[in-house]
């Protein structure tokens, strides 16, 4: 629902917060959980401008898992009541914010489940057409959001380096197969969402009612060790190949910041299956979120945009991701994280991974400074960034989500253990 903390007009006396160009102007408000930089225990924070309000000393709200298990009536309310302390002052007020510089933001919650989707048509499209050019699309895509149940363990916050993995890999379909550190590691582009307050075993959460459940969005790199996956995936999908890292930004943009950037997504083609009835009637559920890829190698003093996509374009939105998901009866709780797949669109400059990017391989991607890129090599930082504009609403960030490639250990984990 839009209401005065949308109001473009609306300004805080935090003033970084009132400049046009910040990811986080009083009408984000973005969630996050920080440390003092001196240390300390772990608080909940709002980013306003280039500064963070600690809403655990302001308004007394310890986590942001605590958060996740309210009402969605509830967390409005704490948006409105943030709004109001961050737009007109009161005494001692500016005890409670910080310089960004001063905190060390953390992962945003104890995170027990995560789920990948496919949910992006153009990935899925191009994807398959390499490996498949007479059918790229499998027979079940257009019905369903198809997924996959990924490993928690390994989800670290931006910033954190991503160590090259060992794995098994064969340049050959019947193998046999090398283990050996990867030599196609690769991002992909995506956006991440929380979940709360959770459905009981075997009550499936209606698509209608799925905004109920959805906190809000980060952005997430879906790091993807293509040869090891080539050769592991069949008949059971994706594994090690996936699950040594992933990397989300720290900030969670709530549903409710998103309001004005809702849309009806766009009319299925003619021909087309309808979603079943499971799958249908969400309504406003795109976000229109532009999303971006910056890669910079070692040799690179600035980095530079590699590719651009649009959320809006996926095939399948969050509210559709999360009814699939619980209409077997499989219960979601707060705090678990879905993922949206590789955001792509219909043109190469939409391709949100450099597997499709350089067509695997086939097609390098030649960089400002004279190198060229296939996949991903030591050294390399992959920053991801995002955000929303409307007519008549102010523009809010996603911030960044940043990724820097560190070699392989230098032996295998057997040798390791040896040692």
């Amino acid at each position: 629902m839009i209401d005065q903390t949308h109001d473009p007009g609306l300004g805080s006396w935090v003033e970084s917060a009132n400049d046009p160009a910040t990811d986080f102007p009083i009408q984000n408000l973005p969630f996050a959980m920080f440390r003092p930089a001196g240390g300390g225990e772990p608080r909940l924070g709002t980013a306003i401008g280039g500064q963070v309000l600690d809403v655990t000393g302001a308004l007394g709200v310890a986590s942001l898992q605590a958060v996740m298990g309210m009402p969605r009536a509830a967390r409005a309310d704490l948006r409105a009541r943030i709004s109001t302390f961050l737009s007109q002052r009161t005494p001692g007020a500016e005890a409670h914010v910080l310089p960004a510089a001063a905190v060390e933001l953390l992962l945003p919650c104890d995170i027990g489940d995560y789920t990948d989707f496919y949910a992006s048509i153009h990935h899925a499209t191009n994807v398959g057409s390499m490996f498949r050019p007479d059918n790229p699309l499998m027979p079940n895509y257009k019905w369903l959001p198809v997924g996959y149940h990924g490993r928690s363990s390994s989800i670290v916050v931006s910033g954190t380096p991503v160590r090259r993995p060992w794995g098994q890999a064969s340049e050959h379909p019947g193998g046999p197969p090398a283990f050996a550190p990867s030599r196609r590691l690769d991002y992909e582009l995506e956006l991440g969402a929380f979940i709360g307050p959770g459905n009981p075993m075997g009550e499936p959460i209606p698509v209608a009612g799925a905004g109920d459940h959805i906190v809000g969005v980060c952005l997430l790199n879906d790091w993807s060790a293509r040869d090891i996956q080539a050769w592991e995936y069949q008949p059971l999908g994706p594994f090690l190949a996936k699950n040594f890292a992933t990397s989300i930004s720290p900030w969670v943009v709530t549903m409710e910041a998103l309001e004005p950037f809702r849309m009806t997504p766009g009319a299925r083609p003619a021909g087309e299956p309808a979603p079943l009835p499971h799958l249908a009637g969400g309504g406003a559920d795109a976000l229109g979120i532009t999303m971006e890829v910056w890669l910079r190698s070692a040799q690179m003093a600035e980095p530079v945009m590699v590719s651009r996509g649009d959320f809006a374009s996926m095939y399948w939105t969050l509210a559709q991701m999360v009814a699939h998901h619980t209409s077997n009866g499989c219960p979601m709780r707060r705090g678990d994280l879905i993922a949206s797949g590789t955001v792509s669109g219909p043109e190469k400059s939409n391709r949100g991974c450099l597997l499709e990017l350089t067509w695997r391989g086939t097609d390098p991607l030649t960089l400002p400074s004279g190198e060229t890129r296939r996949f991903l090599e030591d050294g390399d930082e992959v920053i991801l960034r995002g955000w929303c504009e409307a007519h008549g609403f102010r523009r809010i960030g996603l911030g960044e989500c940043r990724g820097m490639v560190q070699p392989a250990h230098d032996s295998t984990p057997q040798d390791s253990a040896r040692k």
